[in-house]
């Protein structure tokens, strides 16, 4: 269960999403990506693995599809987990870090194919959720 901690600053409380243990242990021992959202298709990591794969080939609309598809299975499971929109979605939780990656993903790829629009967009919402994920993920 996600579960969310207070904020004595008065924003938004961080989000913390639930991990799912099956998919997280297939993807590190090295279980194909495509396989491990076969099986879990709500899994943002494995998602977020394709994107990255896809875009490091030279596929920049699959990435763009897989980093989408991650973006909105996150967007679901932050709803589910009381996110109202906007806050902290903290990269140090690593259950959020599927999410994460696809939406930066998303960004990257946007970039890509000169949809700037959205690519600052992602890049906002980024920075927004998790400063520590945007530096982390500048160099990829």
């Amino acid at each position: 269960m996600a579960r969310m901690t207070q904020n004595l600053l008065g924003g938004p409380s961080p989000t913390e999403l639930p991990d799912n243990p099956e998919a997280r242990t297939a993807l590190e021992n090295g279980v194909d990506p495509f396989e491990v959202a076969a099986r879990h298709p709500d899994y943002t990591g494995a998602w977020a693995e394709l994107a990255d794969r896809a875009f490091a080939n030279g596929s920049v609309i699959d990435s763009y599809a897989f980093a989408r598809t991650g973006y909105h299975r996150g967007l679901d499971q932050l709803r589910r987990a009381g996110w109202k929109g906007h806050g902290p979605v903290p990269w140090e939780h690593e259950p959020n870090r599927g999410f994460l990656r696809a939406l930066h993903a998303l960004g990257r790829a946007a970039a890509a194919i000169g949809e700037d629009d959205e690519a600052e967009r992602c890049k906002a919402f980024l920075r927004d959720s998790s400063t520590t994920a945007a530096d982390a993920l500048s160099g990829s």
